[in-house]
C-alpha cells in the first residue's frame, strides 16, 4: 500500500535540488515526456513510445501525471476510473489500480474527481513515492508530464533520468520548452534533455528549429540537447489521428516513431533497443548537434 508518512524518499530530492544521484542500484530507467505548452502532442508521443518498448519486450509502466484529467485512458481506448484516488487515499493496491496489457502497465489519472480535486495533495511527492516503491519492478518507468513551468511538474521533470522535450513550430511552444529547460538547469542542476520536435512541415523547417534550440541553449545554458529526430505534421482529423499512431503499424507516422525510439534506446542501451523493429524515415539525420 502507499504510504504517504513524512519524512518519505522525496524530502531530501525536493530539499537538495540535486537528482544526479538519487538512483544506484534500482532498475528501472525513468523518463519524464513534457513540453512548455500543451497542445504539442505529448500525451500521444509518451502513450506510443511505452507502446513501443513494450512490444520490444521490455516492461514499462506509463504513468499519467496529470492525475485529475483522464487522457491516457481515452487515447488507448479504455475504460475511465477513479483508480488514482483510490490508491493515495488507501483503499486500493497498486497492482490493482493498474490497467496491463502484456509488458504495459497503465497507472491512469481520474476523470475530474471531487474527492481527489479536495484532498490537497503534493502531486510530485506522491508520484516520487510510487516510483520508489516500484522502480525495481520495471525496465521503464514514462511520465506523461503536464505541460508548464509548475513546481510540481519541474520536480518530476528533475526527478526522472531522462527528459523529452517536445516542441512544435508554434512560437509560443518554442519559447515555453526553452523557459522549461532554463528553470531546470538554474533551479535543478539539470544539464540534459532530449528533444523531439513534432509537427514539422518541411526538412528546412526542422533544420533551423534543431540549430537555433541548441545553440541557445547551449550558449546561454551551457546546457545539451540530445535530439531524437521529428516528426512530419499529418493532415489528419484530430479524432482520426491517435487511432493511425497508437493503432496501426503499416504507416510512415509508425515508422518515424520506431526510428525515434531505436535512436534512444541504441544511446543508453548500447547496440540493443528495438533493431527487430527497424526502419528508416524521413526527418532522422544525425543532427545532434550538441551532444
Amino acid at each position: 500500500m502507499l504510504s504517504l508518512k513524512k519524512p518519505n524518499p522525496t524530502d531530501w530530492l525536493v530539499s537538495q535540488n540535486k537528482y544526479q544521484s538519487k538512483k544506484t542500484s534500482l532498475k528501472a530507467k525513468t523518463i519524464s515526456v513534457t513540453a512548455g505548452k500543451g497542445g504539442v502532442g505529448k500525451t500521444s508521443v509518451a502513450v506510443k513510445m511505452a507502446k513501443l518498448l513494450a512490444e520490444s519486450g521490455y516492461k514499462v509502466l506509463l504513468l499519467d501525471c496529470d492525475t485529475n484529467l483522464s487522457n491516457t485512458v481515452v487515447k488507448l481506448g479504455l475504460p475511465i476510473t477513479n483508480y488514482f484516488y483510490e490508491l493515495v487515499s488507501a483503499q486500493r493496491e497498486f497492482d490493482d489500480c493498474l490497467h496491463k496489457d502484456g509488458n504495459l502497465h497503465l497507472l491512469s489519472g481520474c476523470n475530474g474527481s471531487i474527492d481527489l480535486f479536495n484532498k490537497s495533495l503534493e502531486i510530485d511527492r506522491v508520484i516520487i513515492d510510487i516510483l520508489v516503491n516500484h522502480e525495481k519492478d520495471y525496465d521503464y518507468i514514462i511520465l506523461d508530464c503536464p505541460a508548464g513551468i509548475t513546481k510540481e511538474t519541474l520536480t518530476l521533470n528533475a526527478y526522472s533520468d531522462y527528459r523529452f522535450v517536445v516542441v512544435t513550430p508554434d512560437k509560443s511552444s518554442v519559447t515555453d520548452s526553452y523557459s522549461l529547460i532554463k528553470i531546470l538547469n538554474k533551479e535543478f542542476g539539470v544539464n540534459d534533455n532530449h528533444l523531439l520536435i513534432n509537427k514539422i512541415s518541411s526538412e528546412s523547417q526542422y533544420q533551423r528549429m534543431i540549430k537555433t534550440l541548441s545553440e541557445t541553449v547551449e550558449t546561454f545554458l551551457k546546457c545539451r540537447l540530445h535530439i531524437l529526430g521529428g516528426v512530419k505534421k499529418e493532415e489528419l482529423p484530430d479524432d482520426h489521428f491517435d487511432t493511425v499512431l497508437l493503432h496501426q503499424a503499416n504507416n510512415s507516422l509508425h515508422k518515424n516513431f520506431v526510428n525515434i525510439v531505436t535512436r534512444f534506446t541504441d544511446e543508453i542501451e548500447g547496440a540493443s533497443g528495438l533493431h527487430d523493429l527497424h526502419y528508416s524515415a524521413q526527418f532522422q539525420q544525425d543532427v545532434r548537434l550538441t551532444v
